[in-house]
């Protein structure tokens, strides 16, 4: 049982709309070991080489959040009974500096890792699942589910190494991941030559592009994941984009013909029982959507992430 310090605001006794917005209501805290899953926002968007914006998606997250109560209407876990579960605030970063922010970002999620804390993370752009998987993968490579609508798998962009357009070379170069246990799910959208995502192919990653998920469906597709996840830690990455932009029109890089919300809330709900080391959602610009429906939908997501992290810390096989 959770610390009672720890439990959201009940809304059924202080109305949505009051107090300081966080991530679902939670308690605002430093991060300490007596944090299990940290909600964490990463304001970064100096990565991006179109539109900017994801810099403010934590703030318009931790706003739509204040929608989400508290038990999953699947699954009926209830995270925050079963771990303690805060927002840890914002990882810094330097607006002027890309190569500092990387490393401030390293820094701070290298403490939660010191501190067995879980991130379920908003970004920011593409571009921090580098800095993120620098931290939490030194002890060895991890299983890696992205849901995106490109492949990110350039060696470079504009000159620069590490952009969001780079993040999934990086992280297999550096042996950040196990190629074998690696699924990019939903690649669509027009290519730079024809050959963009054909180095995910050839480091052994399973590629299951929109076209690929369509032929074989939702429930094949799942088990599919799952197969290829298999045992041990997995981190998820989602970009907003890889969902279709009629449902998410509020992100910089829009791919029409993409996953509908309700399809990725599944393939979550497929993951569990995964050890789920980290998450992230990221790619959220809310200034390309007035009508707030994707923050909405990447606060529904990040409570999808919640519940599989605090169902597999409660089952007593972390790590395992």
């Amino acid at each position: 049982m959770a610390d009672p310090k720890y439990q959201p605001l009940d809304a059924t006794k202080t109305p949505r709309f009051s107090d300081v917005a966080t991530f679902m209501r939670t308690r605002r805290v430093d991060p300490s070991a007596d944090i299990d899953i940290g909600l964490v926002g990463v304001p970064f968007d100096i990565g991006l080489n179109y539109r900017s914006g994801p810099r403010e998606a934590p703030g318009a997250v931790r706003h739509a959040s204040r929608l989400i109560r508290t038990a999953h209407p699947s699954t009926s876990v209830e995270p925050y009974k079963l771990c303690n579960v805060a927002d840890l605030g914002d990882s810094p970063v330097n607006p002027m500096n890309l190569d500092a922010s990387i490393e401030m970002i390293e820094a701070f999620y290298a403490n939660l890792k010191a501190l067995d804390i879980r991130p379920v993370t908003i970004g920011g752009d593409h571009t921090i699942p580098t800095p993120i998987l620098r931290a939490l993968a030194k002890d060895g490579p991890v299983g890696l589910l992205q849901i995106d609508s490109h492949a990110d798998v350039m060696d470079e962009m504009c000159g620069t190494k590490v952009n969001h357009a780079t993040f999934m070379r990086r992280a297999h170069e550096e042996r950040l991941i196990d190629p074998a246990r690696t699924v990019q799910l939903g690649l669509r959208g027009s290519r730079f030559v024809p050959e963009d995502i054909q180095y995910g192919y050839d480091a052994g990653f399973t590629i299951m592009t929109m076209d690929d998920y369509e032929a074989i469906g939702r429930a094949a597709a799942i088990a599919k994941i799952r197969e290829t996840l298999g045992e041990g830690p997995v981190y998820v990455t989602i970009d907003i984009d890889g969902l279709d932009p009629s449902y998410c029109p509020g992100t910089a890089v829009p791919e029409i013909g993409g996953i509908t919300p309700r399809d990725v809330q599944k393939i979550l709900q497929g993951l569990m029982g995964f050890d789920i080391v980290g998450a992230d959602i990221c790619e959220v610009a809310p200034c390309y959507d007035p009508t707030g429906i994707t923050a909405v939908t990447a606060a529904n997501l990040m409570f999808e992430l919640t519940c599989l992290i605090a169902h597999r810390l409660s089952s007593g096989k972390v790590g395992g």
